[in-house]
């Protein structure tokens, strides 16, 4: 049984030149099957070791720890994680439901399907559920009135208002439950496996959850799909019906170069917010959420971010096409092809303490001739310690024909040695 794993060493291997500079843990695990955490376990021990140094419990980085119950932050240009804790942990949105709606909206406009001249009207459950008479955000549309849409984005975009969400969500799919519907289905598009929103607004419904993970993903969607339309979060001030009222944002007057996005608060789960900064070049995306007090969230924030911005920096690992690894191929002219990313790979990294880094690729198993060049063949992850920090798309570098009856015999055999090896590690996996 120790062949297969010979050639599956000699097989899946990483440039040699960057060997000296990243210990890379090489990993062929089949994609599409599921394997438990003890063979994920038992798989790095036998092929290699990720890196010794310790991580914190919460999933923070460098030792730095935060009082939000659930956290995450991001590097917007290279995705690096940077913070980390309990970031799949659902909460209730609250008021970041609006984001969503942003979403929609923002979508909506682009794709030219309304514009920001389009009005709707104020409806008696609007103005009722989140207008004046119901003591929440709100930006004091008139009842029976009709509002342009460009006024109801500064409305929820600045103010938060719960009157714009429904007038909107009314709007544009004829009652706010059908535009909830929309709103969870959006979010599966993005990426958002978790999340269930139940109204436009973020109100308590009983049934809407989101993770701090999945509202990084939706903030990095807004700034990066909408660069027209995101601006709206950094106004600092809005006017309507005469009454005047500032950004809601405790960030923006912070000098921290906070440009969105919202707060909440959920009775029972505390405070959170979903925070975009930009300074020196650099842009983070954080989720906070848990937090004891109005104060404290502002406070935890800036602190995060803070952070974030001055103890990393950027180091790149591999150039633009530089062959990263190779993966095997069966049945072809040759024995295994080329994998490279599409763009320069670079992480940010603490400045001082900086954990080991380490890596594995992680492909469809076998790659079966003829394979074509730049096709996505799999995943590079990178690891601090024991922490993803990110993942970045491999592809092919070159085109493998079908090799030789002969080869292709060879091959067969080969590929039955690592299928039954594999089959036994699974197997001993699940008896343990």
């Amino acid at each position: 049984m120790l062949r297969p794993v010979l050639v599956l060493l000699e097989r899946l291997r990483f440039s040699p030149k960057r060997r000296t500079a990243l210990s890379f843990c090489l990993a062929a695990i089949p994609e599409e099957k599921k394997p438990s955490r003890d063979f994920a376990a038992v798989a790095l021990a036998c092929l290699m070791p990720l890196a010794a140094s310790a991580q914190p419990a919460d999933g923070s980085a460098a030792g730095f720890a935060t009082k939000a119950a659930q956290a995450y932050m991001i590097e917007a240009s290279t995705g690096t994680v940077l913070l980390a804790k309990n970031e799949d942990q659902g909460f209730s949105p609250a008021s970041l439901a609006k984001l969503m709606t942003m979403d929609l909206v923002f979508e909506a406009v682009t794709k030219g399907q309304i514009t920001l001249d389009t009005e709707y009207p104020v409806s008696e459950y609007a103005w009722r559920t989140g207008g004046a008479p119901s003591r929440t955000a709100t930006m004091f549309a008139a009842l029976k009135s009709r509002v342009r849409v460009e006024d109801l984005i500064k409305g929820i975009a600045i103010q938060g208002a719960n009157d714009s969400c429904i007038i909107l969500a009314e709007g544009m799919a004829g009652s706010e439950q059908q535009f909830a519907e929309s709103m969870t289905r959006r979010a599966r598009e993005i990426g958002m496996e978790k999340a269930v929103f139940g109204n436009s607004t973020g109100l308590p419904d009983g049934k809407s959850t989101v993770t701090a993970r999945e509202m990084v993903t939706l903030a990095a969607a807004l700034q990066q799909s909408y660069p027209n339309l995101y601006p709206y979060f950094a106004q600092p001030d809005f006017e309507w019906n005469r009454i005047f009222q500032r950004n809601r944002n405790p960030l923006l007057g912070l000098d921290l170069g906070a440009d969105g996005l919202a707060t909440g608060f959920a009775e029972g789960e505390g405070y959170s917010i979903v925070a975009s900064v930009q300074r020196d070049g650099r842009r983070l995306f954080l989720a906070l959420a848990g937090i004891a007090s109005d104060k404290e969230r502002t406070e935890e924030a800036k602190r995060v971010l803070e952070w974030g911005l001055t103890a990393f920096e950027n180091r790149q690992i591999f150039a633009e096409h530089e062959v990263i690894g190779a993966a095997s191929v069966y049945g072809g002219a040759a024995r295994s092809v080329d994998l490279v990313a599409k763009a320069p790979v670079s992480v940010y990294i603490p400045v001082s303490n900086p954990d080991r880094l380490s890596a594995r690729i992680v492909y469809h198993w076998p790659l079966t001739a003829p394979v074509q060049p730049d096709y996505q063949a799999g995943t590079l992850r990178i690891f601090a310690g024991s922490r993803l920090l990110r993942e970045v798309p491999l592809y092919t570098a070159q085109a493998v024909g079908e090799g030789s009856l002969s080869s292709r015999a060879v091959d067969a055999m080969l590929e039955l040695g690592e299928s039954l090896f594999f089959s036994w590690l699974w197997d001993k996996s699940a008896a343990g």
